[in-house]
């Protein structure tokens, strides 16, 4: 009997996912558009976990992350399957405050020890800098440039947010998204990532994450 409850608890709750995916999913976009637009929730698909869930304009689940802690030491971004796809870390060096190093695949001290670190990210101290719009600066590890490769400006718990390059090009946007289902609105739960053309919506995606991980 108990186990009966159990599954039918979970497939009520995987009928609810889906119907929310289906709601939220963004109009399919035309080829004359070249950016890819992905709807965020602020929602893990596990039960009891924090974490996001990123659907593309087919309802699909594309990426997901799952934290069973409210401020992790390290996060794992995942495709819609569950397959890792790239790692994020804070920075154990004191002195690089609010910094996380990016890595391929899988987390975690015996695999990140064993990589190198792909891009960093840095938080912003508005104190020491003359833009108080700056949120972070990324950086690329293996990289003889000196200086950012991006720069993210805006107001993440207001999901407004751009990202640039060094020419002031925008490669990746966040915006607000006026979602309801049922009579009920998402607020910022929800929202939308447009990613340009040729900039990588994972790379995109990570950013999300780690601007979340420092403005929430």
């Amino acid at each position: 009997m108990f186990l009966s409850l159990k599954s039918s608890s979970r497939s009520s709750q995987e009928d609810e996912h889906r119907r929310v995916r289906s709601a939220l999913a963004e109009p399919s976009k035309t080829r004359c558009d070249p950016c890819t637009s992905l709807t965020v929730w602020r929602k893990s698909l596990v039960i009891s976990c924090n974490g996001f869930t990123v659907i593309d304009s087919y309802g699909d689940v594309v990426y997901r992350v799952d934290n069973y802690t409210g401020r992790p030491r390290e996060l794992v971004l995942m495709d819609g399957s569950g397959k890792s796809i790239l790692a994020m870390q804070r920075s154990k060096n004191l002195r690089l405050l609010d910094t996380w190093l990016v890595y391929g695949g899988e987390v975690g001290d015996h695999c990140t020890s064993t990589k190198e670190a792909i891009f960093y990210v840095k938080k912003c101290i508005n104190i020491l800098h003359g833009n108080p719009n700056v949120l972070a600066y990324v950086y690329w590890c293996r990289s003889s440039e000196k200086g950012y490769a991006y720069m993210i400006e805006g107001s993440y718990s207001h999901r407004s947010c751009k990202v640039v390059d060094q020419t002031k090009r925008v490669v990746a946007e966040i915006k607000r998204k006026d979602a309801m289902i049922g009579g009920v609105s998402f607020g910022v739960e929800v929202f939308t990532l447009i990613v340009e053309a040729g900039f990588d919506p994972g790379f995109a995606m990570a950013l999300l994450l780690l601007l979340d991980q420092m403005f929430s």
